[in-house]
């Protein structure tokens, strides 16, 4: 599995949107990864993102686990890209949430068997399905 670092994973911010449930860290665990709270002293990550690890040949089907999972908490996937998913969710107030999981790993060290992989979630500020506004009509050419 490729799997490339992008400049996104620098957008994970703060705590986890997906704890405002009440959940703890702990209870956001799924089977197969480990709680990673230094998040592989990786990207400046650690603090800002919550993070879970696995050996890397098995961080894909992870990835997929935790995809379903928020899929039940009505995270709906939206976008992304390689290594990469943008998840939306509706707010009771209007507008949207946004959150976005980032599969990673130490590109320093070899990506064989012993490696392990990492993916960390944080939330995307602000209202992601705020309305866009309208562009500014452009003036009359003068005469």
């Amino acid at each position: 599995m490729k799997i490339v670092m992008m400049a996104a994973a620098a957008a994970l911010l703060a705590a986890p949107a997906m704890a405002q449930d009440g959940a703890s860290p702990e209870n956001l665990v799924l089977p197969g990864a480990t709680l990673a709270p230094d998040c592989g002293n990786l990207y400046g990550l650690a603090g800002r993102a919550f993070c879970v690890s696995a050996p890397l040949a098995g961080i894909g089907a992870l990835a997929d686990a935790y995809i379903a999972d928020l899929r039940t908490k009505g995270w709906i996937p939206a976008g992304g890209e390689d290594n990469r998913v943008v998840f939306v969710r509706r707010r009771d107030t209007g507008g949207c949430d946004g959150l976005q999981m980032q599969a990673f790993y130490d590109t320093s060290k070899p990506a064989g068997p012993e490696a392990i992989g990492y993916l960390g979630f944080g939330p995307i500020p602000g209202n992601v399905c705020s309305d866009q506004p309208e562009p500014a009509a452009a003036p009359a050419p003068q005469q």
